[in-house]
């Protein structure tokens, strides 16, 4: 590792825990503190926050080696992406913000499906909880060895080292300054993905003769690399928006919705967190198709193409610009896994421990479990990562789509449809959840395949969920006026 990239990474380290230093000191009392940052979150570092720990490591390094692979036809899970968060900003944003604060402060997302319902068997908190903490525990580790791939590949580092650097000083920062210290990375790792997906794209176009050099490149290996339809189906380029759905059932991206100031401050955040989304997603996408012109222009070997930001971070900058731009991947990855970890340890201390261990505990007890909670998840994030290709990491890929099955269709009914029911919700969550693993696993096609081969299965699984929940709910007994009440309240207080 050359020794200006070091001192940058090492400078961001020293940033990141210095945050979480300042975070510990100001806003963690208490539980709505710890795991919330009391509601207080401004405009810009809820949207960068949402938008950071939205934006994993595959913004650097998977949508830029899609593109490479594919051309222009891979920008339409960017597409689907940016559309739903959009909607996601403009339908849910205000609605939960309201509905939250409303129903009791509730402070999780199983914390608020129990009271919006009414739910006085718990059921909808234990079962939502428990797909939160099993997911997230095996998102975090996916996290932790995109880490410990990134020291080895980018600095030679042993892979173990890699992997407690990267989860050390996330669990820190995020051990001890809570909700706002993730936020407040979140929006500090935000800006550098920011400049990163700017600066290379920029600097790299310039080497390569301008976007008259890049289209003559590019026309000269295939001309269908600049085609957005080239080799899409129609059920291909719905599979590939379908992500977007997913974006509705994301409990670390809808948390920052919770915790904005206020809902006045939505709009303002949408317009940043959009426009913030929008630039990252044209500079990782252009970071793709320059780097395979500059690649074929100057006979640069590149063998992992998901790799192409790194190499184009240190042929075209200085060492201490390169760990600048490499500490942008470790932002991209770190936020998605502070963001996950503290999720994963509100449910626990919210959704367990409160209601079915210790219900009297106090609100310092609280905070301490969420904390040795954090430290729980994460080592076992940690044991998980130590094997890189192990079969658990590969459920990774489907968690998006598990989330967005489950959750989506629920959150969305429960802030439009005051005729939506416990169960509705309950039957929904389940059935969701179930057709994701059956298009998953399940080898139903002649040739052995899963439908996961045909389309991808949030599309059914959103679907299904939708359906049954609105079906169980029309079926059954009608809310209690109560229910009808607090949410014409919750319509008020979002218009007024």
């Amino acid at each position: 590792m050359q020794t200006g990239q070091l001192i940058s990474l090492a400078l961001y380290f020293v940033a990141m825990l210095g945050i979480g230093l300042y975070a510990w000191r100001t806003s963690t009392d208490d539980v709505s503190g710890y795991m919330l940052g009391g509601r207080k979150l401004s405009p810009a570092v809820a949207s960068l926050s949402a938008g950071a720990s939205d934006m994993s490591g595959w913004m650097l390094l998977g949508l830029p080696g899609a593109m490479y692979v594919s051309g222009l036809s891979a920008s339409w899970i960017a597409i689907g992406l940016f559309i739903g968060a959009l909607v996601n900003w403009i339908v849910v944003a205000p609605r939960l913000r309201v509905h939250t604060q409303i129903a009791d402060d509730a402070i999780t997302i199983p914390d608020y499906f129990e009271k919006r319902f009414e739910d006085r068997s718990r059921m909808l908190r234990v079962m939502s909880s428990i797909v939160i903490v099993i997911f997230f525990t095996l998102y975090t580790s996916s996290g932790v060895v995109a880490g410990g791939k990134l020291f080895e590949s980018a600095f030679g580092a042993d892979y173990a080292l890699g992997l407690w650097i990267t989860a050390g000083v996330v669990v820190v920062y995020t051990l001890f300054g809570g909700f706002l210290a993730v936020s407040l990375t979140d929006f500090v790792q935000g800006c550098i993905m920011f400049v990163a997906l700017v600066l290379v794209p920029v600097v790299a176009l310039t080497d390569i003769g301008g976007a008259g050099g890049l289209q003559t490149t590019l026309n000269g290996i295939d001309p269908g690399l600049l085609n957005l339809f080239g080799g899409m189906t129609a059920i291909g380029i719905i599979s590939a928006m379908a992500w977007g759905l997913g974006y509705f059932g994301q409990p670390h991206i809808i948390v920052r919705f919770m915790a904005i100031r206020s809902v006045a401050d939505v709009p303002r955040a949408r317009n940043i967190g959009m426009t913030w989304m929008g630039v990252t997603l044209i500079g990782a996408l252009s970071t793709g198709l320059i780097g395979l012109a500059y690649a074929t222009q100057t006979g640069l070997p590149v063998d992992d193409p998901e790799t192409i930001f790194i190499i184009l971070s240190q042929i075209l900058f200085h060492p201490l610009i390169a760990g600048f731009l490499l500490a942008a991947i470790l932002a991209a990855i770190m936020s998605t896994i502070s963001s996950q970890l503290l999720v994963s340890s509100s449910s626990l201390t919210e959704d367990f421990y409160a209601i079915f261990l210790r219900k009297e505990a106090g609100q310092k007890e609280l905070v301490t479990i969420g904390r040795l909670s954090v430290v729980a998840v994460s080592l076992v994030a940690i044991a998980l990562a130590y094997n890189p290709n192990s079969n658990v990491l590969g459920l990774v890929s489907n968690a998006w789509a598990g989330f967005g099955a489950a959750f989506g269709p629920i959150v969305l009914l429960s802030l439009t449809w005051n005729r939506m029911t416990r169960n509705g919700a309950l039957a929904g969550m389940i059935a969701g959840a179930a057709t994701v693993l059956f298009w998953i696993y399940v080898p139903v096609l002649a040739d052995g395949a899963t439908l996961s081969s045909v389309i991808y299965e949030i599309v059914p699984g959103f679907l299904v969920c939708g359906a049954i929940a609105v079906s169980v709910s029309l079926l059954g007994r009608e809310p209690a006026d109560t229910i009808a009440q607090t949410f014409e309240q919750a319509r008020v207080a979002r218009t007024s």
